[in-house]
């Protein structure tokens, strides 16, 4: 998760101490989340506090409190037992489509791959249950990536590196689908062939 946080930053995902990361411990119901105020490229021991997923109680804090998200975290935890890490962030393009009123198109075979489909859930104020409920309704059915009205995204896994990777390919993807925007040409955006997006959601496209 350190490494994840360092890299978002990098990539302009989260700007200072904004977005939160959690993993589920493996064997447990129990997951580590990202305290709150922390920066998340400055991630160390003492930046996590260790939550428990059916009552959100906290069980181990080295900083203050856990992140004011920790409640979507463990509601996406409790609507996906498959899901072993979730990383929020408000990656700016992302923010700004929706904003707009716009969707993130699929434009590439890893968008197709990576993201499969894209949930959206209306405003409701951060860190309140409302926003975690909402959340965990949206990736019930499989959904792995969530828009958050003027907000940021949710993206979840059964791994960091595989959250991580989604959350770079919505903001690629959003980045294009703005590009299009701005030349005018969005409704002439070809999307990836039909035949491609069968076999990624049928399970024949294989690893990429």
């Amino acid at each position: 998760m350190a490494y994840a946080g360092r890299a978002v930053v990098a990539a302009g995902l989260v700007v200072g101490s904004g977005g939160n990361l959690s993993a589920r411990i493996p064997g447990s119901d129990e997951c580590w989340v990202t305290g709150s105020g922390v920066w998340l490229d400055r991630l160390g021991p003492a930046a996590f506090v260790r939550v428990r997923i059916p009552d959100g109680a906290v069980v181990d804090a080295k900083s203050a409190a856990p992140s004011s998200e920790w409640a979507l975290h463990v509601a996406v935890y409790r609507a996906r037992p498959d899901a072993t890490a979730v990383i929020h962030l408000h990656p700016q393009t992302v923010v700004l489509l929706d904003a707009l009123s716009l969707p993130v198109r699929l434009v590439t075979t890893d968008h197709v791959y990576y993201l499969r489909q894209i949930g959206w859930t209306p405003f409701a104020p951060p860190g309140s249950t409302a926003v975690a409920d909402l959340v965990a309704d949206a990736v019930r059915d499989g959904t792995d990536v969530v828009v958050l009205a003027n907000h940021g995204c949710a993206v979840l896994a059964d791994s960091v590196e595989l959250a991580h990777k989604r959350a770079l390919y919505l903001e690629e993807a959003a980045r294009l689908s703005y590009a299009a925007v701005a030349l005018g040409r969005v409704d002439g955006l070809r999307p990836c062939p039909p035949a491609w997006v069968e076999r990624v959601a049928t399970g024949r496209a294989g690893p990429i």
